[in-house]
C-alpha cells in the first residue's frame, strides 16, 4: 500500500509508523530495524548518556541509509547543549518531550531540522504551536512511560486535538496494528508511534523476560503510578513491585530506575519498573520489525477498504 500524506513527504519515509523513543531501547539496533523495514526509527537521549548516544547515531548510518530521527526527552536532558548535539549529528528530524519546548524548536528549525513535540492535552498542543513545531505527537494515557498525571484516552485526545489545531499529528497510545492504525486516521492522525510492540519485537534489545512478560500480560496488567506525585506519574507493567507503589505511592519513583539495566537486559523484573502500555494486553508474539511494519501496513489496508465496501 502506498502512503501519501503530510508525514510521510516531511519525513521521507515509505510507511506513516514511527517508533517511540524508549530511554536505553531505542538505539542502532531497534531504530535501523524500524527504518530499513519504511518506518521512522528514532534514537532516545532520555537516558542521558550522549556519548553513547553519538556513536548510536553513527552506527545507525552504517545499518541503514533510510531517514531516522532522535528525540530529546526535555525533563531529563536539560544541559542547554543539547540544542547543538542533536544539529551537529546531522539529523533532519527531531521529536522533543516530556517538557516544554518553547526554548528548544526555534533554533532546531533554524538549522533546518522538522520539530515534533510529543503533547498530552489540549492545551499542550496549543503551547507546541505558539512554540512553531511542525507537528504533533498525540499521546493518550493508555501509552507507557512517563505521562500527564491527567490521562486522557488516544479515543478523546486524538479527535479533539485534530479538530482544533491544523498540523500533521502522529498518534500514539494504543497503537499496535493495522485495525487501531486505521481507527487512529479515522480521528484526524497522518501517522501512529509504535512502543510497547516495538520493546516485544525481535530486534528489541531488551531481556527476554520482559518480552515475556508482555506476551503474558492481559489488558489490565499495567498500572498507572505516582498520578499525585511528586515526580513524574508513569504506566508501567504490573509486578510485585508495580502493584505496591500503586497501594502506596513512591516517595521518589525516579530512584526506582538506578537499578534499571537490571531489569532491562539482566531480566530481573523486580529490579526496576518496566514501561509499558496496555496494548501489552493484544500482544502474544515476539515478531521481527519488518514483519510488524508489513502486517500493519497489510491490515490497515484491509480494514479501510472492509470498512469502505460495508458503510459506503
Amino acid at each position: 500500500m502506498k502512503f501519501d500524506n503530510r508525514i510521510t513527504r516531511m519525513l521521507g519515509v515509505q510507511y506513516p509508523i514511527v517508533q517511540a523513543p524508549m530511554g536505553w531501547i531505542a538505539r542502532s539496533q531497534l531504530a535501523s530495524a524500524v527504518s530499513n523495514a519504511g518506518g521512522m526509527g528514532i534514537i532516545e537521549t532520555s537516558s542521558g548518556q550522549l556519548d553513547a548516544i553519538r556513536e548510536e547515531i553513527k552506527k545507525m548510518r552504517t545499518l541503514t541509509d533510510k531517514p531516522f530521527g532522535v528525540n530529546v526527552a526535555l525533563a531529563f536532558v536539560r544541559d542547554p547543549s543539547i540544542v547543538q548535539f542533536i544539529i551537529d549529528q546531522g539529523v533532519k528530524f527531531v521529536t522533543t518531550s516530556a517538557g516544554d519546548p518553547m526554548k528548544i524548536v526555534s533554533p532546531l528549525k533554524d538549522a533546518g531540522l522538522t520539530v515534533f513535540h510529543v503533547v498530552p492535552s489540549l492545551k499542550a498542543a496549543q503551547r507546541a504551536v505558539e512554540a512553531g513545531v511542525d507537528g504533533l505527537v498525540v499521546e493518550g494515557g493508555e501509552g507507557g512511560g512517563f505521562k500527564n498525571p491527567r490521562d486522557v484516552a488516544t479515543m478523546v485526545l486524538l479527535p479533539l486535538i485534530c479538530e482544533r489545531i491544523n498540523l500533521p499529528v502522529v498518534a500514539a497510545g494504543g497503537m499496535v496494528d493495522g485495525r487501531t492504525m486505521a481507527a487512529a486516521f479515522a480521528l484526524g492522525a497522518e501517522a501512529i508511534q509504535m512502543g510497547t510492540r516495538m520493546v516485544s519485537a525481535a530486534e528489541s534489545p531488551v531481556h527476554a523476560n520482559w518480552k515475556n512478560a508482555i506476551l503474558q500480560a492481559q489488558e489490565t496488567d499495567t498500572v498507572f503510578l505516582n498520578r499525585f506525585g511528586p515526580g513524574p506519574a508513569l504506566r508501567a507493567l504490573r509486578t510485585e513491585k508495580t502493584t505496591k507503589f500503586e497501594k502506596e505511592p513512591h516517595e521518589n519513583v525516579m530512584a526506582e530506575f538506578g537499578r534499571a539495566m537490571d531489569l532491562y537486559f539482566g531480566g530481573d523484573m523486580e529490579a526496576s519498573i518496566a514501561l509499558s502500555g496496555q496494548v501489552a494486553g493484544r500482544i502474544d508474539t515476539i515478531k521481527p520489525v519488518a514483519q510488524v511494519i508489513a502486517e500493519t501496513v497489510e491490515e490497515f489496508g484491509k480494514t479501510i477498504s472492509a470498512l469502505a465496501k460495508t458503510y459506503a
